[in-house]
């Protein structure tokens, strides 16, 4: 390979992929060496730190890192005309209304964070192009996955068939997948004297963590967009495929702290209500394409607990002083309203102590939260599960079980403080200051707008806080309550499920035998394929890829060689169906 600086047709497309071709790619696939070479492809790039980082000079040399190693393995492909392209962050895209601001760049230097210009510079996607003969049927597609991940790090290691690591899952894996779809279509259509009859790109893309800017970049590049006609993004999607992803914004609130009482009891009805309009949304969301009305609240992160707006919160920790010596009697009355709280909270979201964590074979959270005392205070420590937002409701959220803990105190506070003198909640080491951060996400399907989400998370937000401060007398202005939604915010999209592409798809997840035969719905997750299908309505765009949602963003983040496998040839058929092929 050269390196350089409405609907549609009904057909399925099936005879566009001779069934020869598709018998020999299955061969291929389905050898102990190639799936030894995919594993060792997927380690290497696991081992490669690409978290977001506020020195960008760090960011850049580990894509840079990953995109060799991708260029290495491109360059020995046989694609006629093919070429390869580190193509440059456009920084224009500061100006489109799906930028997401650079939040991850912010530092006590630069409090406001890098520019667009500056952040991106020398930043770059990798482009492949295989062009196509333009010889019989097919419509050209680009194929699209990221390589980056969130945080924290850690390593890749190996256990039986599977690769654990950051990124094995989200989004390596499925990367992977989509390089072994090239090559084996490299292999086999040369072995069979055939060329592609329409044009194939693949993207891999820097920052779908971060907000997508990566994949928007490409995606306002009219001139790239000559080449395809439809897209499909390679994300962690259990081997299904969607025409449609639901939508997430992710919000930041900035609480001051009132005259009286404290940020972390203000912070609980703060997101008690947040949790009950994300409730509303989820009842208003009745949509075809998502019956199981996939709408979660999550709250990431707490002042100086959690790390990622979207990672599921694993732990935060509180403290409750008192004003006089904690008495036996005190301390049972504690433990009676934690207790309490946490029955409010299992009643609504599950004990998922008594759920078994399919990666470690225990259970899922091993407590739910120890009260420890000391002096004239009890430390309280929460215990949740991480993972991806999307997940939430198969795992388990530290800080809004933490809130249901806090509210039990403060509705019991005259009766705890008449035997203990007056009590004070804060986070746990962190003395209360004059304002605490809560940041997390909010998913929507496309029964909403965006906007209107926003508008009522907000609003939200600002209710909750008025709860807390009318319990102490106050009004509701006595304590300032700033929401905004700088990083992430995805709008939902819905395409249709019959057409030429979804065809296509499901006739090669026939032939390599991982299609259920059920609905088509839409994935209950967002991701940058809506960055595809808004700034182009109308053209078809796919989520498809290996790898298990509920291991994305987590502690035991993972994945099965044999997924990734079949993701390879399942890709490689779709390709070769999709553009079509001809005699070369």
């Amino acid at each position: 390979m050269e390196q350089s600086t409405s609907r549609k047709s009904k057909q399925s497309g099936a005879s566009n992929c001779p069934a020869a071709l598709g018998k020999r790619i299955l061969q291929r696939a389905r050898t102990p060496q190639f799936k030894k070479y995919l594993q060792n492809l997927l380690i290497e790039l696991c081992k490669v730190d690409t978290t977001p980082n506020p020195d960008i000079s760090v960011m850049r040399a580990a894509e840079a890192k990953c995109f060799a190693i991708l260029e290495r393995e491109l360059a020995a492909m046989k694609f006629p005309g093919g070429t390869m392209e580190r193509k440059p962050v456009n920084p224009q895209i500061s100006k489109h209304k799906n930028y997401s601001l650079l939040h991850f760049t912010k530092t006590a230097r630069r409090p406001k964070g890098l520019t667009a210009k500056e952040a991106y510079k020398g930043r770059t996607n990798l482009v492949c192009v295989f062009p196509g003969s333009n010889k019989g049927a097919g419509k050209s597609l680009a194929l699209d996955a990221h390589v980056d991940v969130v945080a924290p790090y850690f390593p890749p290691t190996v256990k039986g068939d599977l690769v654990l690591g950051r990124g094995a899952c989200d989004d390596k894996g499925p990367a992977v997948s989509l390089l072994a779809a090239f090559k084996l279509l490299s292999d086999v259509l040369g072995e069979k004297g055939l060329a592609l009859n329409r044009n194939v790109l693949g993207f891999f893309v820097v920052e779908e963590e971060t907000g997508g800017n990566g994949s928007l970049s490409l995606a306002m590049d009219r001139k790239l967009k000559k080449l395809y006609e439809s897209v499909v993004v390679c994300e962690c999607a259990s081997l299904n495929i969607y025409p449609a992803n639901r939508g997430a914004v992710w919000y930041k609130t900035v609480l001051g702290k009132p005259a009286k009482g404290s940020l972390l009891e203000l912070a609980s009805f703060v997101i008690e209500e947040l949790e009950k309009e994300g409730a509303s949304i989820r009842a208003e969301s009745r949509h075809k394409l998502f019956p199981q009305r996939p709408v979660q609240t999550c709250h990431g992160i707490i002042g100086p607990f959690g790390e990622h707006p979207s990672r599921i919160c694993g732990k935060v920790a509180f403290t409750i002083h008192f004003q006089k010596p904690v008495s036996a009697e005190t301390e049972t009355l504690v433990q009676d309203c934690l207790d309490f709280g946490l029955a409010s909270y299992v009643g609504l979201y599950g004990d998922k102590t008594k759920v078994t964590d399919v990666a470690t074979g225990r259970p899922m959270v091993a407590r739910h939260f120890t009260a420890t005392r000391k002096g004239r205070s009890i430390t309280v420590e929460v215990f949740g599960a991480t993972g991806h937002m999307g997940a939430i409701r198969e795992r388990d959220g530290a800080i809004t079980k933490m809130s249901h803990l806090v509210r039990s105190l403060v509705y019991s506070r005259a009766r705890i403080e008449s035997s203990a003198g007056r009590m004070e909640l804060q986070l746990a080491g962190k003395p209360d200051g004059k304002s605490l951060v809560l940041e997390g996400g909010q998913g929507f399907v496309p029964t909403h707008r965006i906007e209107d989400v926003m508008d009522r998370m907000r609003r939200a937000a600002q209710r909750g806080a008025a709860s807390y401060l009318l319990r102490l007398g106050l009004p509701a202005k006595a304590a300032s309550v700033e929401m905004t939604y700088e990083k992430l915010h995805n709008v939902a999209f819905d395409g249709d499920p019959d057409s030429y592409s979804m065809r296509n798809a499901i006739a090669s997840a026939r032939e390599c035998g991982i299609w259920k035969e059920q609905p088509v719905l839409g994935w209950t997750v967002s991701c940058d394929s809506r960055l595809f299908a808004t700034e182009y309505p109308g053209m078809e765009v796919l989520t498809v890829g290996p790898g298990e949602l509920v291991y994305a963003h987590s502690d035991q983040e993972q994945i099965r060689m044999e997924d990734v496998v079949r993701g390879a040839e399942f890709l490689a058929l779709l390709i070769a169906r999709q553009a079509g092929v001809s005699p070369a």
